[in-house]
């Protein structure tokens, strides 16, 4: 057993020591004379939130497979031990062996929120070696990002040495290939970037430049050497049954965002919502089959004694196999006295019924997302259920005993007006209503319960609305006080509640989704000011990050409240996500006439997805 890097005192002084110890059940151990790669996988948020994240558990396992590279993990220490690390001078290490991170070849940090940017500079200077990318050298670890914000890592390319763009399963091998001839070589640092921007999937931000036009705009982002690739395209898993999953997840002692096996089903959406990054960027639709989903689902509950299995997927509805597999699971787990869960149903029939067969008596809120208040902003959205959907769902439900209703909705979204907004008390109070009408007094168990909440919309790259304006911080304000408003004009308002988020951390985080390279200085001005875990609204603080604007002469209404014109360069173009630049303008256009269009499995759309040879494309 390795040595703590932090002592009993310290330890003892914390909130919760058990996330910096290690040594959780299932954590890999190696012989460190028998490496010739160390890997530090870290996921820029407290250990709670970190260990639920399914893509890096895929990552650890698939690494430590690898004979010689070990794969360790490290997490954002939490505000109290960050500030005794600081004074002590206590280097971040890793969970494995304690391990200082400098120590290790590669840092792997995960970008899964655009909120989580400044502890990405917080773990990097922990770990001792400069924030800036260009100020390291060969002894310095190389910073690698990956996870969704890769798609547009520019507010935060001059702190990385290189980004992963698309699926971890494909080109890591490459990468540390090369990297081993790097390390036994006289080769710089830089030659070494050089050739890694070479490999498919891999985008190194010192190899392009980024130029712009007098009104602030993105010029062009172009490569600096000619062989260089114009444009990154991601990479994907084609044969998604013969990807590497875990079988043996670590354990947390911790109780995790995700305490329980998880069963990624799926990958990609057929549905294409509008609004929706994930639909957009892992495309095409991949399914893993359903008897190899059976069989890792006995291994896992094996190798962890987990008490619950989940199904993961961006769509669990459109899994074809589900009915296959919910019976299995059901008849299998109820033997061995585990619970099944079902995150991602759509409001029907089917999906119901499955609900009642695995909630069984006991009947815990039930979850719909109509996103919008009134018909016409679900057509805009293209979120493919009409108002006759939910209210159909919402009676069944009923009849099948539930009383509680939760309601997720947006607010700001592209061409919403007052009486859309509206729409949202107004169909809260509709399905209320049902509940009296469906439900006679002397069957009804408990209270009625229908809780809304409401985000604010931002829009996100390679969707149709990356080129909406959000609405201004007032304006978003004021939109859900109107909604309040109305929810307490309905007749059943005691039944109804409604809540909102906030505004400023929606508000920046939809300046990094669309931001360029400029916005890296603002990231840095607000971490040195104080700003970490700014996902947490106990530690967030505007006013730092106003402050780094104003310093640096820049408005972040720039990036937030106007609409971009239809050709103008993104700072993202010179990657490609696979859904076409074309496609994306149609459905913009398409979006704005309120028409719908039809999902992946009904009618292709000509997204380009086609083009990676696998998933719904092929009939797969």
């Amino acid at each position: 057993m390795s040595k703590l890097a932090l002592s009993d005192e310290i330890l003892m002084a914390v909130e919760k020591p058990s996330r910096y110890i290690g040594h959780e059940v299932n954590m890999v151990e190696k012989d460190l004379s028998k490496i010739d790669i160390r890997f530090a996988m870290c996921f820029p948020d407290v250990y709670e939130i970190g260990m639920s994240y399914l893509g890096i558990q895929i990552l650890y396992d698939m690494f430590n497979r690898r004979e010689d590279t070990y794969c360790e993990r490290v997490y954002s220490p939490w505000p109290d031990l960050d500030k005794i690390m600081r004074e002590k001078n206590i280097p971040l290490f890793t969970l494995e062996t304690q391990s200082p991170v400098k120590d290790f070849d590669f840092l792997g940090i995960t970008l899964q929120y655009e909120m989580c940017y400044t502890n990405i500079l917080q773990v990097i200077e922990l770990s001792g070696f400069p924030i800036y990318a260009e100020e390291r050298s060969k002894d310095d670890p190389i910073v690698i990002g990956g996870g969704p914000c890769i798609y547009n890592p520019e507010p935060v390319a001059p702190f990385f040495d290189i980004f992963y763009i698309g699926e971890g399963e494909v080109s890591y091998n490459d990468l540390f290939i090369l990297y081993k001839q790097y390390k036994a070589s006289d080769m710089t640092r830089h030659e070494f970037l050089h050739e890694a921007s070479k490999i498919k999937g891999i985008y190194v931000p010192s190899m392009y430049e980024c130029t712009y036009n007098e009104d602030g705009t993105v010029n062009n982002v172009s490569p600096i050497y000619p062989d260089v690739p114009k444009k990154i395209k991601k990479v994907v898993v084609t044969d998604f049954n013969k990807a590497p999953y875990p079988m043996k997840p670590v354990i947390p002692y911790l109780r995790a965002t995700q305490d329980r096996v998880v069963l990624e089903v799926m990958r990609g959406c057929i549905r294409g919502c509008r609004f929706c990054q994930a639909g957009m960027i892992y495309r095409p639709t991949r399914q893993k089959n359903v008897e190899l989903l059976k069989k890792y689902a006995n291994e896992m509950l094996k190798n962890t004694g987990y008490e619950e299995i989940s199904l993961s997927s961006l769509s669990t509805s459109d899994y074809l196999s589900l009915k296959d597999l919910l019976e299995y699971l059901m008849d299998e787990m109820d033997k061995k006295h585990v619970n099944v869960s079902l995150p991602s149903l759509r409001i029907d029939a089917f999906s119901l019924d499955v609900m009642k067969k695995v909630q069984d008596i006991k009947k815990v809120s039930l979850t719909f997302a109509p996103e919008a208040g009134s018909q016409r902003m679900r057509d805009v959205i293209n979120k493919g259920i009409t108002e006759e959907d939910i209210l159909n769902g919402s009676r069944d439900a009923f009849k099948g005993g539930w009383n509680k209703v939760k309601l997720y909705f947006m607010l700001g979204l592209p061409t919403e007006t007052d009486e859309d907004a509206e729409g949202i008390a107004l169909l809260s109070e509709k399905i209320s209503e049902l509940y009296f009408e469906t439900v006679p007094k002397e069957e009804r168990v408990g209270t009625l319960q229908i809780t809304a909440s409401a985000s604010y919309f931002v829009p996100k790259p390679f969707t149709p609305f990356q080129w909406a304006p959000m609405l201004g911080r007032e304006e978003y304000v004021a939109r859900a006080r109107h909604v309040k408003d109305t929810f307490n004009l309905q007749l059943n308002k005691k039944r109804l509640r409604f809540a909102y988020h906030d505004q400023d951390i929606s508000v920046l985080e939809g300046v990094f989704a669309r931001g360029d390279r400029k916005l890296a200085k603002i990231i840095y001005d607000a971490y040195k000011a104080g700003s970490i875990f700014d996902a947490w609204t106990e530690f967030f603080d505007m006013e730092r990050y106003y402050k780094a604007f104003r310093d640096n002469g820049i408005d972040y209404k720039f990036y937030t409240e106007r609409e971009r014109d239809i050709d103008e360069v993104f700072p993202w173009d010179h990657i490609d996500a696979g859904v076409s630049k074309s496609f994306l303008k149609s459905e913009w256009e398409t979006a704005r006439k309120g028409i719908v269009t039809s999902n992946c499995r009904d009618k292709c759309q000509g997204c380009g997805g086609a083009a990676f040879g696998s998933g719904v494309c092929f009939g797969q």
